[in-house]
């Protein structure tokens, strides 16, 4: 057989077999090229018929045409209805990330305001992730630096404790937070139970947009404390009332007629594209974020805002109106799949006059500006990469650099750290923190950190995608450090066959003056960039952003392990029993020293717990 007779057909004409055997079923499709690689999934009402315009020979958009040329295979999946379909789409689409779909890239989860509800003197904190802690949760907000603004407030106005429980307990004197005004301390007793259960209730009606009430009640209370010639409480109050003042005055734009929306708007240009979504909560505006999904140079904006809408919302709730800037191809199936995903009734609204269009004007204005932003970000981002290819030799213009870097105290808590750069700069989500293992490693051994470190990501890499077809592969390695650091890399390069990744050593160079890096490449000279060279530069950036990494990691590891004591490890023993451990003995070396008489002493412990504290401490070995 030649070789010829191997090669898989591929095109319209594989598509047309496959109409024999679909019937006019709802459901989805994955077009697969010749190595079974997802090139696409979409749903159908008719299968048949959606399948049967793929099989024409002509009549397509260049996008769509190269799909079809590169289709080896199809699958299907009939499903009971349409709306049944979408969902399953969306899934595929999130888990496959197929080449042809449009892709939502960036799909981090947003931070709430949780207010607990499980002490007498409730906390107020930011949170994240999935809500298992009970309590209030107000949100979603477009970012942290968002959620922190709106906790500043409220601790200004409301006077609300934001400490751990466990800080609360053992407080004995006012933490700085109340020496600032942001804190009523009830830790110490400044404040009763009763009145500063009112507090939280009137923050949790600030945050629910109802703030007029609060404000009218804190001005007859201050009226009242003046009467009573109570001028520190008045004064106080008087604070708080223009506190709240300055938040509803710098709160910026909050619609009169919206209670609870997303505002979308989409902005195409030169096959790139960009989705700014403002949330509005309680009638307030929680902050903005813009997303850049992954479209082609010929996609309608009614198929990108649906794909973008299906996406975004498959793992949250929406609100109860989604104001769009564009009408999408389904708007009634998508509102039937997402009033069906939370069992109750969305609007998909497209305005074109009044405050609702305006805020569309405004999300369609902040996406036209952040495309132009990007775009020319992304025309630097390319001249600089081009740049380090020519300035190294490379073989080709990098997609995907990795940078690493370690950190330690003289070999404790050491940690290695990865970043990533490539064409949209630092790929934040691509990031990896490495706990040094190694326990033969002398401390403060960079070499064998980084030896550790790197032959850790070869091994994945190569369990991980062996083939390199992933995108996961780097085609530069920078390394912080010198000849030292570069033939220890290597040396493990060599022993997982990869040699062919171009890697680069970044030393300080002359009195580890920045500006003067040194870069060391294996069988090259040492070599240098002109001080005022844009590639050193981003080099620099990229080094430094390693740096901070590592050191960020290095430091919370050494943060958790501050507390840590040899209690921790003992069964049975919770925070609550160390707590009252430590209180009765002072010190963990004493409870470890104690006798079981003096262990089953303390309050909370019993005889059971004192036996297993005293055999950890004495029968250990």
């Amino acid at each position: 057989m030649s070789d010829a007779d191997k090669i898989q057909p591929t095109g319209y004409e594989v598509i047309q077999g496959y109409l024999n055997t679909i019937d006019s079923s709802p459901g989805v499709y994955r077009m697969l090229d010749s190595e079974s690689r997802v090139l696409y999934v979409g749903k159908a009402r008719n299968l048949r018929a959606r399948v049967s315009n793929y099989a024409r020979p002509s009549g397509h958009s260049a996008r769509i045409a190269r799909m079809i040329d590169n289709t080896a295979s199809m699958m299907f999946l009939t499903t009971r209805t349409e709306t049944e379909a979408l969902l399953l789409e969306q899934n595929l689409i999130k888990q496959l990330k197929p080449k042809f779909n449009v892709l939502l890239r960036d799909d981090k989860s947003f931070p709430n305001i949780l207010v607990t509800d499980t002490h007498d003197y409730p906390q107020i904190k930011k949170h994240r992730g999935a809500k298992k802690e009970k309590g209030a949760y107000y949100g979603p907000f477009a970012s942290a630096g968002a959620v922190n603004r709106t906790l500043n407030q409220l601790q200004r106005v409301f006077l609300l404790r934001d400490c751990s429980n466990s800080q609360f307990e053992t407080r004995t004197r006012p933490c700085l937070q109340y020496q600032i005004k942001r804190c009523s301390a009830p830790c110490v007793g400044k404040i009763s139970a009763e009145e500063y259960g009112q507090t939280v209730r009137d923050a949790q009606k600030f945050l629910s947009g109802k703030s007029t009430g609060i404000q009218t009640r804190l001005a007859a209370e201050m009226a009242t404390a003046s009467e009573e010639m109570e001028f520190e409480r008045a004064a106080a109050l008087r604070d708080r009332i223009k506190a709240l003042t300055q938040v509803q005055t710098t709160q910026g734009i909050n619609p009169k007629g919206v209670e609870e929306a997303d505002i979308i708007g989409l902005h195409l240009q030169d096959g790139q594209a960009c989705v700014q979504v403002f949330f509005i909560r309680s009638g307030q505006n929680w902050g903005n974020h813009d997303y850049y999904p992954r479209v082609g140079d010929d996609v309608e904006a009614a198929e990108v805002l649906e794909a973008f809408i299906g996406q975004f919302y498959y793992q949250r709730d929406p609100p109860r109106q989604l104001i769009m800037s564009h009408e999408i191809e389904n708007p009634d199936l998508m509102a039937d799949a997402l009033a069906t995903k939370i069992n109750r009734k969305v609007e998909l609204l497209v305005p074109q006059r009044g405050e609702k269009a305006e805020l569309v004007d405004g999300a369609l204005r902040n996406a036209r500006e952040s495309l132009a932003r990007k775009m020319a970000e992304s025309a630097t981002q390319t001249k600089l990469l081009k740049g380090l290819a020519e300035a190294f030799d490379l073989p080709k213009v990098p997609e995907r650099i990795e940078v690493y870097d370690n950190s330690h105290i003289q070999g404790a808590f050491a940690v290695g750290a990865m970043v990533v750069a490539g064409q949209e700069g630092m790929t934040k989500n691509q990031y990896r923190k490495f706990n040094i293992r190694g326990e033969e490693l002398t401390p403060g051994d960079d070499f064998g950190m980084m030896k550790e470190v790197l032959m850790r990501r070869f091994k994945r890499l190569i369990k991980e995608d062996p083939e390199r077809k992933e995108g996961h592969w780097p085609d530069l390695l920078l390394i912080d450090g010198g000849a030292g650091q570069v033939s220890a890399v290597r040396d493990i390069m060599r022993e997982y066959g990869v040699e062919d990744i171009p890697m680069v050593g970044v030393a300080k160079g002359v009195d580890r003056d920045a500006g003067k890096e040194e870069f060391y490449r294996t069988g090259k000279p040492v070599m240098a960039l002109r001080h005022n060279d844009p590639v050193l530069y981003f080099i620099q950036r990229m080094r430094d952003e390693a740096h901070r990494f590592a050191i960020g990691t290095h430091r919370a590891k050494r943060a958790k392990s501050v507390g840590a004591t040899p209690l921790d490890d003992v069964p049975g023993v919770g925070a609550a029993r160390k707590r009252a451990l430590l209180a009765h003995f002072g010190s963990a070396k004493a409870v470890a020293r104690a006798n079981l008489h003096d262990l089953k002493a303390v309050e909370g412990v019993s005889g059971a717990l004192a036996d297993t504290i005293y055999a950890y401490f004495h029968e250990k070995g």
